[in-house]
């Protein structure tokens, strides 16, 4: 089965970069500056809801106010008979994982992780390490962000003074 993107036009990409914006933002707030009424704004999120186009609403917490302090990114290599699937279960059982993907290169998997300090960080890696299909991991700590804004960095969504919301 394909799935097929919903088709949306330029008033719904206006509407959506309002949201990533301020998903907080009233419909009668979008509505003004897109040019609809509140009842048509609601209308199109919630169509764009419908279909997946819009998966959910979300707060971004600066990590640093959570006492994540450690950052880094792990390439994990795994033995040929690790599925992805396999590796996605296992992310999901360790919370200091932000987000992880597989990828291509050498590399079967990239994992970003962030710990409150690097003895938290050390006992994460080797907690990652004792999956047996794993057979080596490299480790990369972050040492500053070149793009503070980013959401990598823990900011939120730059603003709409030409931020990323305005790339929809």
């Amino acid at each position: 089965m394909t799935s097929k993107a919903a088709p949306f036009d330029d008033l719904d990409r206006k509407i959506m970069a309002a949201l990533i914006d301020n998903a907080r933002a009233s419909f009668a707030e979008i509505g003004a500056a897109v040019g609809l009424s509140s009842t048509a704004v609601k209308r199109r999120v919630d169509r764009l809801r419908e279909n997946n186009v819009i998966t959910g609403f979300t707060a971004t917490v600066r990590p640093a106010a959570l006492g994540w302090l450690t950052e880094a990114y792990v390439e994990v290599y795994c033995d040929s008979a690790a599925p992805p699937r396999r590796l996605a279960e296992v992310v999901r059982n360790h919370p200091e994982i932000a987000a992880a993907m597989t990828v291509t290169g050498g590399a079967d998997a990239l994992l970003h992780v962030r710990a409150t300090d690097v003895e938290h960080f050390e006992e994460v890696l080797e907690r990652i390490r004792t999956e047996p299909f794993i057979r080596k991991t490299i480790s990369y700590m972050v040492l500053s962000h070149l793009l503070p804004d980013s959401p990598e960095a823990g900011a939120g969504r730059p603003s709409t003074g030409g931020g990323a919301a305005n790339r929809l």
